[in-house]
């Protein structure tokens, strides 16, 4: 795999170039910064009528960005908190549909698709009824909450024909799209591992959203949001701070680790690893969740038609003292390494030298005072006055433009499909294969012992 990889290498001005790119990188020395520019684009506008279902912080984001492409227009929205329901009418009009129950948008005929937007435990039920009442699906991720859902939701988008979508938008960004290219030029060589990560260090980031202060059980219908769910007395937080238990989300894992997986297997086109090993704390964030606060695992990808093997190191942390915060892929290679932010990525190489070097910290020095004139002679033969070492390349920087929004991108790959029958990438396959080794980081913890997962298959194996 590496001289084919390296097949695509070529001499430009006596440095290293990329071949093949959709940048054009390969007329450009390296030290460039070179502009990344989507070319998703939008099909014929044949109008689609959404419904909302969950018009929390993600479904207002969504929506907002739905909105955006050509043609797309909003019908309904659900949620079980009346203060949403009614800024909803203040954001959308006085007579804009508004209901607690989706099933009462599901059998409305004027709506042709739903985004999904609610908590991780309601994922699978509301996207089965969804298609099976004729609606197109955008499931915010992660797609599952248990490890062993998920397979019904790719029999029913396959009964019904509708088009399904998981809401990680990595799986449109420029950026990471584009990384994938440099990776299979073979700039940075054979892939070796990669080290992800995710780190938040305030309250708002480790999920501790605001609570208003008319919350009650008749402002909140509490016992549906529950649904199979233990039954617990009312309590806010639980509904506007769902994210922190794992009786309705997925914590750390399935919301953040599953962004870090979805890039991964965008960029390689793997299905996943076969084992997963992790650790894990409630180390900082003691409020009353249950969800941890700091995961560091490790996964294993075997050898595919895809790709050869190769390793990942994934964290999150949302108690990061070092106040920096961010997220970050980077993929190391034999010969270079691939920084990826968000949309923005960097792209570093080495060559190395034939010629080995002698002396420092080698055992040359051990030798004695004429075997060493007899092994310099040897050298000075066999690789002359070759440079020893290795020897770094510049600096490539890739940049979106500013206000790029991958989010919009991952939309119209949505309404593209619906409108044309183009591809999804990120559909129910592909929302099962990120989601189910995230939450295998969880199981891992519990259990005290590596998760093994068939990455083709999709089950957790033993």
């Amino acid at each position: 795999m590496g001289n084919n990889r390296r097949k695509f290498l070529k001499k430009v001005g006596g440095s290293l170039a990329l071949a093949g790119l959709g940048t054009s990188l390969e007329s450009k020395a390296y030290g460039n910064t070179v502009p990344l520019i989507s070319n998703t684009k939008v099909s014929a506008n044949d109008r689609i009528r959404i419904g909302l279902i969950g018009a929390g912080i993600i479904g207002h984001y969504d929506t907002d960005t739905a909105l955006k492409v050509d043609g797309v227009e909003l019908v309904g929205a659900c949620d079980l908190y009346t203060g949403r329901l009614e800024y909803a009418k203040e954001k959308w009009g006085k007579d804009f549909y508004t209901t607690r129950d989706y099933r009462e948008l599901l059998a409305r005929q004027d709506i042709d698709a739903v985004l999904i937007c609610t908590p991780d435990h309601w994922h699978e039920k509301m996207a089965i009824d969804a298609m099976k009442a004729g609606k197109h699906v955008y499931c915010e991720k992660p797609m599952i909450q248990n490890i062993n859902q998920g397979h019904a939701i790719i029999q029913t988008q396959k009964e019904t024909g509708k088009v399904f979508q998981v809401g990680s938008q990595r799986a449109s960004s420029v950026g990471i799209l584009e990384a994938k290219k440099v990776l299979e030029s073979g700039i940075i060589g054979d892939l070796t591992y990669m080290q992800a990560f995710c780190d938040r260090t305030d309250t708002m980031g480790a999920w501790n959203y605001s609570i208003p202060t008319n919350a009650s059980p008749s402002t909140v219908d509490f016992d549906t949001f529950l649904g199979n769910a233990p039954k617990v007395p009312f309590d806010a937080t639980r509904f506007f701070r769902w994210r922190n238990f794992t009786d309705y989300g997925t914590g750390a894992a399935g919301d953040l680790i599953v962004h870090l997986l979805t890039s991964i297997h965008t960029i390689t086109d793997s299905y996943g690893p076969n084992k997963i090993y992790s650790i894990g704390e409630l180390k900082y964030w003691k409020d009353g969740r249950d969800a941890y606060d700091l995961i560091n695992a490790m996964m294993s990808y075997p050898k595919s038609d895809q790709h050869d093997s190769f390793q990942v190191y994934t964290r999150v942390n949302l108690c990061d003292g070092s106040g920096k915060g961010g997220f970050g892929l980077k993929i190391y290679g034999t010969d270079g390494l691939i920084d990826i932010g968000w949309n923005d990525f960097k792209v570093t190489t080495l060559k190395r030298s034939v010629a080995p070097g002698f002396g420092g910290y080698d055992s040359y020095t051990s030798f004695s005072k004429d075997q060493k004139e007899e092994f310099k002679k040897w050298y000075q033969s066999t690789y002359g006055d070759t440079k020893a070492g290795y020897e770094m390349g510049k600096e490539t920087q890739f940049n979106a433009p500013k206000g790029y929004d991958d989010r919009l991108d991952h939309m119209i790959v949505f309404f593209n499909g619906i409108r044309s029958g183009s591809p999804i990438p990120e559909d129910a396959s592909f929302g099962l294969r990120s989601a189910a080794p995230s939450l295998a980081c969880n199981l891992s913890i519990d259990l005290n012992k590596p998760i093994m997962w068939d990455p083709v298959q999709m089950k957790v194996l033993g």
